[in-house]
């Protein structure tokens, strides 16, 4: 076990606290002096250390009172700052959310709180969770602990990159994340981390700050697929709250960590097999297959037709969602304010100052899509070709239980490079996105390195609300990986 409190897993962690090894607040502290050394990295947007500390105490007072303690009780965690957190800062990342404070709490949030985790801090994401490499925060660019071998400073990913950036920097235990087209798994991929994302409807979105109502998605961000598990069954239930909720009991996740894949069917998908996929990126998956293949696993070739259209329909469905949501930022109620010799010139000064470049660009694609005229052409047929996408999933699991692809098309790339280039940086989502159109669950693990030392990802899709044959399958590939490398960053902490 580590002498590094901060660099326990969750499992670990908690077999450490109920042995009684250390506290809650000890545990906390380490985090807390990892925070300082890592601020470098510009994971949080807000850090907490007196909130955690009260926490991590009242959870030590709880542990020593009944005994009885949830797999979250006294872990310190990340919350991503899409999640409304009750008296402290909540900003999306966002100019226009300036001071706002909300006077409640999300209810995953909430859930993780109740389940006795304790909040360090709010970590830093792309501007309303729009991006994949957490460069459009209004509050800096996030870096990756990760380095190149040139040194350059690397992207986390995004749109979770602070959260991914966190845990992988050991600055916290977990993170929560949000997924809307893959905001969890490609920064999980870059960082060399596990991200989850559940079923749409698994995690209530009540009190996260919508981006695309139909398909952001919560879930946690952890060092490994148990952690993952444990982690995921604090943040999951149903919600009266939220209407797209699934009113389906939680399973226990980590018991379904039975390490044992035997006549598991795994659907390889032909057209994920993309032309111009870097070499070292297809050998992973090809590398991922005879993992599973060997673990007792049955290989199928299967065929997803509509793949390829799933990166244009998602940019047209997530926007004209992002166009509604985003229309309430007026500064009337909340946030920033810049004045105007009339109501609309209030509207404009406030919005055009507040909103950053990407989201404003995000908002006009949605209306011009959702307009009288174009609707029809665009949006409409957008939801037709979801529709199919759903199907192929659909008609794939009727031969296989899980699916295997890469996570992203490339390891993390330096700051800076494809930035000017918006299409460039839409193509990151392309393995992660169709999942997230069918409101599928999807579980990135690390499985490698590149030629430049980097970490590379594995995605393993389930059937809706079938995580735990997804986590079944994601400890045995987590297993055979063995992966084990860290960031340079942590080493010399």
């Amino acid at each position: 076990m580590s002498n590094k409190l901060n660099q326990l897993t969750i499992s670990e962690a908690r077999d450490g606290l109920e042995k009684g090894d250390f506290t809650s607040v000890e545990l906390t502290e380490s985090c807390i002096g990892a925070m300082e050394k890592a601020r470098g990295l510009n994971a949080y947007i807000t850090e907490t250390p007196e909130l955690a500390l009260e926490r991590a105490k009242a959870s030590d007072e709880r542990r020593s009172g009944d005994g009885a303690a949830s797999g979250m009780e006294g872990i310190p965690i990340a919350v991503k700052d899409l999640f409304c957190t009750e008296g402290v800062l909540t900003t999306a990342g966002s100019h226009i959310l300036d001071g706002y404070k909300p006077v409640y709490e999300s209810t995953v949030s909430n859930n993780l709180r109740q389940g006795g985790a304790v909040m360090l801090g709010k970590a830093n994401l792309d501007e309303f969770a729009m991006g994949s490499a957490n460069i459009t925060s209004y509050y800096g660019n996030v870096i990756n602990p990760w380095k190149a071998t040139d040194g350059k400073d690397l992207v986390p990913g995004g749109s979770s990159g602070g959260s991914a950036a966190a845990v992988a920097s050991h600055t916290c235990l977990a993170a929560t994340g949000t997924d809307t087209g893959g905001s969890i798994r490609q920064p999980a991929s870059f960082c060399g981390i596990v991200g989850m994302k559940p079923t749409y409807g698994r995690c209530s979105r009540w009190g996260i700050v919508a981006f695309a109502s139909s398909l952001d998605q919560a879930g946690p961000m952890t060092k490994t697929v148990r952690d993952s598990a444990i982690m995921l069954n604090s943040m999951a239930g149903h919600d009266p709250k939220d209407s797209t909720s699934s009113p389906k009991a939680t399973p226990n996740f980590e018991a379904a960590l039975t390490g044992d894949i035997k006549g598991l069917r795994v659907g390889i998908p032909a057209e994920y097999k993309m032309d111009g996929t870097p070499e070292e990126i297809v050998k992973l998956w090809d590398q991922g297959t005879q993992w599973l293949k060997d673990a007792g696993a049955e290989i199928v070739d299967i065929s997803l037709p509509h793949t390829k259209y799933a990166l244009a329909t998602y940019y047209i469905v997530a926007p004209a969602e992002a166009s509604a949501n985003l229309a309430r930022y007026d500064g009337v109620r909340y946030g920033l304010r810049v004045d105007g010799e009339s109501l609309d010139d209030m509207y404009m000064n406030t919005r055009g100052e507040g909103f950053g470049k990407e989201v404003q660009r995000r908002i006009l694609m949605g209306a011009y899509v959702l307009s009288a005229g174009y609707y029809d052409a665009y949006y409409k047929k957008a939801q037709q070709v979801r529709t199919l996408i759903s199907k192929d999933f659909n008609d794939a699991y009727e031969k296989v239980d899980v699916i295997l692809t890469p996570t992203a098309p490339s390891a993390a790339f330096a700051i800076g490079e494809k930035m000017d280039d918006p299409i460039a940086m839409y193509l990151n989502d392309v393995f992660t996105v169709p999942t997230s159109m069918a409101g599928l669950p999807g579980i990135s693990l690390p499985a490698g390195l590149s030629s430049s030392g980097l970490p590379l990802g594995l995605q393993l899709i389930g059937r809706a609300f079938d995580e735990e044959t997804l986590y079944r399958a994601a400890g045995v590939l987590e297993t055979a990986a063995n992966f084990s490398a860290v960031p340079a960053f942590v080493e010399g902490a």
